[in-house]
């Protein structure tokens, strides 16, 4: 998931500058589909800049991503681990539990140091731990208010009541096996993007309230009530652990670049917005 920052560079750099009015959300002027974030109508999406090896992957980048297996890293500082891009198997196959008695371990604790660190390097509002080539069922999530605050300056298409619906993670939600479960049959549809499948977003169905339990970092239970923003960010991160990638559950004919995205849906599409599930 890309953030503002990254977004933004990339609107200038290829398009009007009237296309950055909701970076960080995938929304744009031309669809005339109303939308709006919160528990009744949110707006929101996923942005995937981060452009990694497209023809092989160095022997660096392989010891970065095996390193918590292999026991690589002694007393160094870690590299940063690179964005796995879709293709790799560890993005298509079902993670693993995190193991109770490794939790608190020097293993898991640099494992999500490190997610917390690709996140904030993208930067994005989550991570799932397969993103970074580790096949344990680990969220990072973090959206701030420097973040909302960006995109309520930035934003044209969408009034200061709606964006104020918006709630953040607050920093560095960790949450270590997840369990999802859907709250009722209200959804929306809206673009998202993925770091690990750069350039490009799609229209996704999904639930507008859920409810995620888990272990904290520390192995304590913990439980996130989420509506709007949240919730789709929290089924986003969810479903990588289920080797589930937003482009297996696309609306079709909704796929595009980002260049791409104030152009038009297809008749046949749905409308974005609040729906219901059948």
């Amino acid at each position: 998931m890309e953030s503002i920052a990254r977004l933004s560079l990339r609107f200038i750099n290829t398009r009007e500058t009237r296309f950055l009015r909701t970076p960080i959300l995938g929304s744009h002027r031309n669809h005339n589909r109303p939308h709006k974030p919160g528990a009744s109508s949110p707006d929101f999406g996923f942005k995937g800049t981060l452009i990694g090896p497209k023809n092989h992957c160095p022997s660096s980048v392989l010891s970065a991503r095996a390193g918590w297996f292999l026991g690589f890293g002694g007393d160094k500082k870690p590299m940063l681990p690179e964005i796995v891009k879709a293709g790799d198997p560890v993005l298509h196959e079902a993670a693993r539990d995190v193991a109770v008695d490794e939790i608190g371990s020097e293993k898991i604790e640099r494992i999500i140091e490190d997610m917390i660190r690709v996140m904030r390097n993208a930067p994005g509002v989550g991570l799932a731990a397969p993103q970074i080539g580790v096949p344990l069922k680990i969220i990072v999530l973090e959206d701030t208010k420097e973040y909302i605050s960006i995109c309520q300056s930035i934003s044209g298409d969408m009034d200061a009541a709606s964006l104020a619906k918006r709630q953040g993670f607050g920093r560095s939600q960790v949450v270590l096996n997840p369990k999802l479960k859907k709250k009722n049959n209200k959804t929306a549809l809206f673009f998202e993007g993925c770091l690990s499948v750069d350039g490009f977003r799609a229209v996704v169905e999904r639930h507008l309230e859920v409810e995620v339990t888990g272990l904290s970092r520390d192995g304590q239970p913990i439980k996130i009530d989420a509506s709007g923003w949240q919730a789709r960010i929290l089924q986003h991160e969810c479903d990588h652990l289920d080797g589930t990638i937003y482009v297996d559950k696309m609306v079709p004919r909704t796929f595009r670049t980002v260049e791409n995205l104030d152009l038009p849906l297809p008749n046949e599409c749905p409308k974005l917005g609040v729906g219901k599930l059948a």
